[in-house]
C-alpha cells in the first residue's frame, strides 16, 4: 500500500469500516511509514477533541415542543393506552 491509498482510506480505518485485509495492510503501512503514522495520530486525537468538546446542549423549552409533538410524556416515555399510536411508538432514550 502507499501514502495516498492509506490517507484515501483512514477515515474509513477509524471508523471500523474496512475489510480485515484492507484494515491488515494499512496497519502494516502505518507501522512502516512514520509520515502517515504521524497523521493517524492527528485523526485519534483530532476525533477524541471533536467528541468531548462539541456536544450542543438542546435548550429545554425545545426539547419540550418535540417530545409533545411526538405524543410522549414530559419524562421521555409515552403514556400507556393513550390509543393506537402509543402501541407502535417507541421509547425516547434521553441518552
Amino acid at each position: 500500500m502507499d501514502c495516498d491509498k492509506a490517507v484515501v482510506r483512514m477515515h474509513h480505518y477509524l471508523d471500523g469500516e474496512l475489510t480485515v485485509w484492507r484494515r491488515w495492510t494499512i496497519t502494516r503501512h502505518l507501522n512502516r511509514c512514520p509520515p502517515c503514522a504521524e497523521g493517524y495520530v492527528y485523526e485519534v486525537e483530532f476525533r477524541q477533541i471533536v467528541a468531548s468538546r462539541c456536544r450542543d446542549q438542546m435548550p429545554p423549552e425545545v426539547r419540550q415542543r418535540i417530545v409533545e409533538a411526538l405524543g410522549c410524556g414530559f419524562d421521555g416515555m409515552s403514556t400507556a393506552n393513550e390509543g393506537p399510536s402509543s402501541a407502535t411508538t417507541p421509547p425516547y432514550d434521553e441518552h
